[in-house]
């Protein structure tokens, strides 16, 4: 299923009831600050899991006070830089503006980093009219469309907008011709290509992971 609205209320709810992976969290986040239109549901599973935890008599809640619950230092910092109104995905990384991007072909480049999570996270930059190779995953992939804009055989994706893949799913990404994409990346398992050097790509794919994972 492609871009479906269950798998990104799954994220979100997964986000909401405190669930979800380090990674996902991230871009949970991420993707409900570039989309104020998702925070609504962010908010009703929120509340509805906080009520599932005032109902549970295993669970004593104490009575703190909002004070209590702030760290003074950080609450004077975040006023200071507004860093309360900050991408998400700036604060693990820094300004994406600076970021040093690793070139994997011309017009493709990824920033990889690691969040102890066994998912592979990254950062994706298209060229303008760049064409990622036909492929598909293990496992789920998500990707948050951080700036620009890219299209597939499903669709065009801009700013704030998900698409969660599963493993039936083929697509092949072109970056929009005017100007580069940026996406946040989260695949669950290996990519698998399709196409005339498909049989090399796989090679290439499986070589890595597995040198990841042995010096991991």
């Amino acid at each position: 299923m492609n871009n479906s609205k269950s798998l990104k209320n799954e994220l979100i709810f997964s986000y909401a009831s405190g669930t979800a992976s380090f990674s996902k969290s991230l871009m949970a986040a991420t993707y409900l600050h570039l989309n104020s239109a998702e925070s609504k549901t962010y908010k009703m599973f929120e509340s509805f899991c906080g009520n599932a935890l005032l109902k549970n008599e295993q669970i004593k809640p104490k009575n703190l006070t909002a004070k209590m619950c702030i760290n003074n230092d950080l609450a004077s910092e975040s006023s200071n830089s507004g860093s309360s109104k900050s991408n998400p995905i700036s604060k693990i990384v820094g300004p994406i503006e600076n970021i040093k991007w690793k070139k994997i072909f011309k017009g493709f480049e990824e920033f990889s980093f690691s969040l102890a999570t066994k998912e592979k996270v990254k950062l994706l930059r298209i060229g303008p009219g760049v064409k990622v190779p036909m492929h598909s995953h293990s496992g789920n992939e998500y990707i948050l469309v951080l700036d620009g804009s890219f299209h597939d055989e499903y669709g065009t994706y801009i700013k704030g907008d998900l698409q969660i893949n599963d493993s039936k799913i083929r697509h092949t990404p072109i970056g929009s011709n005017n100007g580069f994409c940026i996406c946040m990346s989260i695949v669950e398992d290996d990519l698998i290509f399709f196409g005339p050097f498909s049989p090399i790509l796989n090679i290439f794919t499986t070589l890595k992971s597995f040198f990841i994972s042995f010096f991991r």
